[in-house]
């Protein structure tokens, strides 16, 4: 890890020049706080809903403090700049930040489990931590799963947003997934949640439980009619396609070749006011080690 963090030093120092990120007098001035928030992205207008609301929550939350972006999908932020949308990488952002004076840094991961994208995060911002003359403090919000007391707060949390349910209906909340070992996360929330409400079944996309998982589920609870709803900050590709798309392979087209009836509910967790609440006591947590007064 070390290694990894020395080699991203050097990277950054040639790449934003050490005369720019590098201000000496940071000692001489009383400190710049800020805050960047730095989600997977997303290219759909509707997904954006769940960004601007974060902000606006976040913004609340720390009055006077400036918020800035940044996207981790190098795939997003490529076409968004194909549509005159420039949304910087962690590590541009971070760099411009140093570059603009900022002196403490909260870091604040929108990413749902501690997986490869968080894992990519953390090298970045320990690369900035040990950088000669840059920020005086930076640290790391911890995404939305992460501690074991994240686990039943998420599942209460997320029961809160979800339409109260008539006999024989049931609800299917799509995850991202992953094969990193962090998708374990969604079978622990997913038991979570069976101790609240059994007709609540919780797949991914790219991970496990798959589809094929929830269909049986829906079927042993004699489910006939499903709410189909993302468990992704924002309802973006996935949500519009994999989810709720009328393609054959869809969890829609699944099921519905299945004999369930499906009702699509394209709402991202970065839009549910009691999710988006335990992202920003992440971000406190954080934010008070900084060491502000």
């Amino acid at each position: 890890m070390l290694k990894k963090c020395l080699v991203l030093v050097l990277g950054l120092c040639l790449f934003v020049g050490v005369s720019s990120i590098c201000f000496a007098s940071k000692h001489k001035h009383s400190p710049k706080p800020g805050i960047l928030l730095v989600a997977f992205g997303t290219s759909y207008p509707d997904g954006k809903r769940a960004y601007s609301f974060f902000e606006k929550e976040v913004k609340k939350a720390f009055p006077g403090i400036e918020v800035r972006w940044a996207y981790t999908s190098s795939i997003i932020r490529h076409k968004l700049a194909k549509e005159g949308k420039n949304i910087p990488s962690p590590v541009k952002a971070l760099a411009q930040m140093m570059s603009d004076g900022f002196t403490h840094v909260a870091v604040q991961s929108l990413h749902t489990i501690p997986g490869e994208e968080y894992e990519y995060l953390e090298q970045v911002v320990e690369g900035f931590s040990v950088m000669p003359k840059g920020f005086t403090k930076i640290v790391l919000g911890t995404p939305l799963l992460y501690s074991v007391h994240d686990i039943p707060k998420v599942a209460d949390a997320l029961l809160k947003n979800l339409p109260s349910l008539k006999k024989g209906w049931g609800i299917a909340l799509m995850g991202h997934g992953t094969e990193h070992r962090a998708n374990s996360y969604y079978a622990a929330l997913q038991y979570a949640l069976w101790l609240k409400n059994k007709k609540v079944f919780l797949g991914t996309v790219e991970g496990w439980p798959t589809i094929r998982e929830v269909k049986q589920e829906l079927k042993q609870h004699k489910i006939k009619d499903v709410y189909l709803m993302p468990f992704m900050s924002v309802a973006g590709d996935h949500a519009h396609n994999d989810l709720a798309g009328d393609e054959s392979d869809s969890w829609k087209g699944i099921l519905s070749k299945a004999g369930f009836k499906c009702h699509p509910i394209l709402k991202g967790t970065g839009e549910m006011k009691e999710i988006v609440e335990i992202w920003i006591e992440h971000l406190k947590h954080a934010y008070a080690k900084l060491g502000l007064k």
